[in-house]
Order: C-alpha cells, then structure tokens, then sequence
C-alpha cells in the first residue's frame, strides 16, 4: 500500500457529481485539486454501492462537508462501481441525494490499485482514506475492515493536526495546545 511521505498518483476518473439531468458526470482528476498552495485533499474509498456500512460513512462525511470546507479541504468520495451505479444509488438512497462531493468511478481499478488498496480475490477497495496535502503528498492514511466503518471525526481531527504543522500529543483537538520540542525551547 502507498503510504505517508509517498506522492499521491495522479489520475483522471468519471464521477457523479449531480442528479441534474444532463449534468451528472464530470471529469475529476488530480491535477484538479493536487499542488493547489492552500487546498488540502481527503479522499475516501468504500467497498460496494448498494450496501450497508458504505451508505453511513458516506452520509457522515457529507453532513461533515462543511467541517471540510471551513479546513480549505476537498472532499472526494470513490470506489470501484461505475458512474452509472453512483448514479443508481443516489437516486435509490434518501441519505445520498444531496452530496456534496463527488463519488468517482474507479471501473478500471487503476488507482485502486496504485494506492494498493484492493482487497485480493474480489477486487474491490478496503475502506481507505487519505490525506493529501497542497503539494500532493500524503501526509495520513487510514485503512479499516470491509466490515467496520470509519470515524469522520477522527479524519478531521487528524487533518486540523497536520495542518497546524506543529508536534500534536495524543488526543489532541483543535484549540488544544500543541507541543514544542526540546530543540525548540
């Protein structure tokens, strides 16, 4: 698996970013929100559409987006259904329809399986999230089970460390005091 310290892959998906008719694909890529100076990127991965811990994770991270935002963060859903299957789920899932961040189509598999994500024999992506700093390095990555699902919280409180660029003790929170070093004092 890619890990910290490594560079993001760069990468250009079809993704769901609508239900307006006509206007529910675009093109993402990396170089969309990669070696941007003041954005940070988080990017999750579920398994499967149409199924059961994914849609709770998903709607988490949406009713967090502003969270996301307020960090100058995008925010980018992914896994490895089509565009198509997106399209299907948010139409057939009451807790999918107003998303604010794009669900990327992975169907090749390709990033996937850059990031070394794919869980072998079913091909499809662990539950994976990265933090990606402005210069498209990454600076987190998280993987859980298919069957346990992540904390929004923690991504965020993750994210508000890093971006303090200080030394930050364990279960530090935005607004604690962060730590100075020996070599420091």
């Amino acid at each position: 698996m890619i890990g910290i310290g490594e560079k993001f892959p760069d990468f250009d998906k079809i993704a769901v970013v609508s239900l307006d008719k006509g206007k529910e694909f675009e093109n993402v890529s990396s170089s969309s929100f990669i070696n941007d100076d003041n954005k940070w990127t988080v990017m999750f991965w579920w398994p499967k559409d149409f199924t059961f811990v994914c849609p709770t994770e998903i709607a988490e991270f949406n009713n967090n987006y502003g969270e996301f935002r307020d960090r100058d963060t995008t925010l980018l859903g992914a896994s490895t259904d089509s565009e198509f299957v997106h399209l299907a789920w948010r139409n057939n899932h009451d807790d999918l329809r107003g998303l604010k961040f794009p669900m990327i189509a992975d169907t090749s598999k390709s990033l996937a399986e850059d990031l070394g994500i794919l869980v072998a024999g079913e091909k499809v992506a662990y539950r994976a999230t990265f933090i990606i700093d402005p210069q498209g390095i990454i600076r987190w990555v998280c993987v859980n089970d298919l069957n346990v699902g992540r904390n929004v919280k923690e991504v965020l409180r993750v994210l508000d460390g890093l971006q303090t660029d200080e030394l930050c003790p364990c279960n530090w929170e935005k607004g604690e005091e962060t730590l100075t070093s020996a070599l420091e004092a």
